[in-house]
């Protein structure tokens, strides 16, 4: 599956939850995460989607641990697997 139908089946199932999944563009700020998915319940978790075959780039690295550092909540999702595996996760969450 690629990247692109991975990102789709995220936002569909977020939206599914009543929750919103925006693609998170940052003018010159490189490297964020590709998308914030905004959960029931005060949940907001920064997602990196990558293709089964795919690396995070350093840049990319260096974003999720400054996400992390200020206790933000960073998933990297490599395959549809990984994608619904995330999904039954938070589904007892919302």
């Amino acid at each position: 599956m690629r990247e692109r139908q991975l990102e789709k089946r995220l936002k569909d199932k977020i939206e599914q939850f009543g929750g919103l999944c925006f693609k998170w563009v940052s003018p010159g700020k490189r490297g964020v995460p590709d998308r914030i998915c905004i959960l029931p319940k005060g949940r907001t978790i920064f997602v990196e989607m990558k293709a089964p075959n795919g690396r995070l780039s350093p840049l990319q690295k260096k974003r999720i641990q400054e996400l992390e550092s200020l206790k933000h909540e960073v998933r990297v999702l490599y395959s549809k697997q990984k994608v619904d595996e995330f999904i039954h996760e938070i589904e007892g969450d919302v």
